[in-house]
C-alpha cells in the first residue's frame, strides 16, 4: 500500500524555504535544501525524492502531515462488527438498511440482549443473554473475527462498502491502528435536527488530524471505527467495565502503546439524531459523568483545558471584564510569542495572526471550562467578587453568540438557550462522575509555561 502526504491545516513555511511550522500543538522543522524539495513535493502534491522517510516519518509523527493511501484493500480482509441493542420495529428496520449498504463484506451483529427480536438473513449474529454494553458487545464481535481488518460500527449511523473500504486502507500502514470518519448528524428539520447538526459531539470537523489527548482533535468515537485487528488485540479490545467514554478509552491506549490513530473527515457518515431534548441532555450529561473514568486510566488526559500560562492569563482578563487590562497585556502576549519564534523565518505577520489565534483559542477555552466544568466554583465565588460573576456571565452568553453568527439557526434564542443548557449537562455529568469516583482530578486545568511551539 502507497500513501501520499497532505499538509495539514496549521502549515506556516519559513521565508527561506528551509523550514515549516505545522501540526498539532504546532511543531517547526528546519531542514536542509534537500529537506526543502521534500517540502516543495508534498506542497505540490508531487513525488517524493528518494531518501525523503526521515524528514517525512517525523512530520507524520506530530500531524505535520497526514497519509493519504492510493489504493483500498480486499473485502475479503475486512469485518463489520455492529453492537445492537434493539428496541422497536423502526430501529430493527435502520439496522436492516445499514446492513445492506455493507453489501460484500462479512458482517457480525452482536445482539446485546435486545428487547426486540433481531432476525437478518445471511448475517452471522451472536446473543447475549444479558446486556453487557457496547464495550463487551464490541469485544464479542472482535473475538471471532478472523480477517486483518475490523470496522465497528453503530445501528444508529449509515455507512457504505466504499467507505469502510477507504478507512481500511490507512490502517494496513502498521503505524496506524484506528481510523475514523467525520460523522455527520442528519438535519431532519427539527429544532434538534439542526442543533445536532451544527453541534454533535460526534462531528470533530472538517480538518484532518493526527489524534491526541488536549489537541485539536482528542478522540474518536466508535460509531464508525476501523480497526487494524494486531493493534486492537495488543490493546486487549474495549475495557467493559466501562459503559461511557469507552471509544475514547480505547484510542488513548492506542496512542499510549506507541500506536496512532488518524480523523480523516474526507469521508462522512451521516447519524440519526436524537429526537427530544431530554434525549440530546441526557448524551451530554452521560458524556460528561466518563471524564472522572477516564482521568483514573489516563491522568490528565481529560482535563477541561490545556493553555500557556501567558495566554490564560490575557483570556482571564477578557472574561472578567477587564478589557482595558487586557489590551494593554496583549501587547506583550503577542510580543512573546512573536519573538519566540523569530528563529523559525516564519514572516513576523504570520506569528502575530498565530499569537493571536492563539489567544481568541484560549478564550473561547475557558469560557467552555468555567461552563462544563467549574461553573459550581465560580457561582459560589461569584457571591464574593462581582468580577467572576461577570466571568460566568460572558462565559455562558459570549460563544453561543458567535455560534449564533456563524451558524445562523433558524431558531435564535432557542439556540442561546440550547447551547447554554447543553454545557449545563454536561458539566453536571462531571460532577456527578467526581463525585462517584472521589477524585476532582479531572477538573484540574493542564498549564504550560514553556514556549507553545515545539521544536
Amino acid at each position: 500500500m502507497t500513501f501520499r502526504l497532505i499538509p495539514d491545516d496549521q502549515w506556516f513555511r519559513s521565508k527561506n524555504g528551509n523550514g515549516v511550522l505545522a501540526g498539532s500543538p504546532l511543531t517547526y522543522f528546519g531542514v536542509t535544501d534537500a529537506g526543502s524539495k521534500i517540502l516543495d513535493a508534498i506542497e505540490t502534491n508531487s513525488e517524493l525524492p528518494q531518501n525523503h522517510s526521515q524528514l517525512t516519518d517525523r512530520l507524520l509523527a506530530t500531524g505535520a502531515v497526514h497519509p493519504v493511501p492510493d489504493n483500498s484493500v480486499e473485502l475479503s480482509d475486512i469485518t463489520v462488527v455492529i453492537p445492537a441493542f434493539i428496541v422497536d420495529a423502526e430501529s430493527h428496520a435502520y439496522l436492516e438498511k445499514l446492513v445492506a449498504s455493507l453489501h460484500g463484506l462479512t458482517v457480525i451483529i452482536v445482539d446485546d440482549a435486545s428487547p426486540f427480536s433481531v432476525h437478518l438473513n445471511g448475517v452471522h449474529i451472536v446473543r447475549h443473554d444479558t446486556n453487557k454494553g457496547p464495550a463487551a458487545a464490541r469485544n464479542t464481535g472482535i473475538a471471532v473475527v478472523a480477517t486483518k481488518v475490523v470496522a465497528c460500527v453503530d445501528t444508529d449511523v449509515m455507512v457504505t462498502t466504499a467507505q469502510i473500504a477507504k478507512l481500511a486502507a490507512y490502517v494496513t500502514d502498521s503505524r496506524i491502528g484506528a481510523v475514523a470518519p467525520r460523522i455527520t448528524c442528519i438535519n431532519d428539520r427539527t429544532f434538534i435536527g439542526e442543533f445536532e447538526s451544527q453541534h454533535s459531539p460526534l462531528d470533530l470537523g472538517p480538518i484532518p488530524a493526527l489524534v491526541r489527548p488536549m489537541s485539536r482533535v482528542s478522540y474518536l468515537p466508535a460509531t464508525v471505527l476501523v480497526c487494524n485487528m494486531q493493534s486492537i488485540r495488543e490493546v486487549n479490545g474495549f475495557d467493559e467495565s466501562i459503559r461511557m467514554g469507552e471509544d475514547v478509552d480505547l484510542v488513548w491506549r492506542f496512542i499510549e502503546n506507541g500506536i496512532d490513530c488518524r480523523y480523516v473527515p474526507s469521508i462522512e457518515c451521516p447519524h440519526r439524531t436524537r429526537t427530544s431534548m431530554r434525549k440530546m441532555l441526557k448524551q451530554r450529561y452521560d458524556y460528561g459523568t466518563s471524564a472522572a473514568l477516564l482521568d483514573q486510566r489516563h491522568p490528565r488526559a481529560a482535563s477541561p483545558l490545556r493553555a500557556h500560562a501567558l495566554l490564560l492569563i490575557t483570556a482571564t482578563t477578557v472574561l472578567m471584564g477587564y478589557i482595558y487590562f487586557a489590551m494593554i497585556l496583549l501587547v506583550p502576549t503577542v510580543a512573546y510569542f512573536v519573538i519566540s519564534l523569530r528563529s523559525t523565518s516564519i514572516p513576523i505577520g504570520t506569528r502575530s495572526r498565530l499569537a493571536w489565534k492563539g489567544l481568541t483559542s484560549t478564550t473561547r477555552l475557558l469560557a467552555r471550562a468555567i461552563m462544563r466544568a467549574w461553573l459550581p466554583l465560580f457561582f459560589l465565588a461569584s457571591f464574593v467578587s462581582l468580577r467572576l460573576g461577570v466571568m460566568i456571565t460572558f462565559s455562558a452568553f459570549v460563544p453561543p453568540i458567535i455560534g449564533l453568527v456563524r451558524k445562523k439557526p433558524s431558531h435564535p434564542l432557542r439556540y442561546l438557550v440550547m447551547r447554554i443548557l447543553e454545557d449545563l449537562a454536561y458539566g453536571t455529568g462531571v460532577w456527578v462522575g467526581a463525585v462517584r469516583t472521589r477524585s476532582l482530578r479531572c477538573l484540574l486545568p493542564v498549564i504550560t509555561v514553556r514556549r507553545s511551539v515545539a521544536r
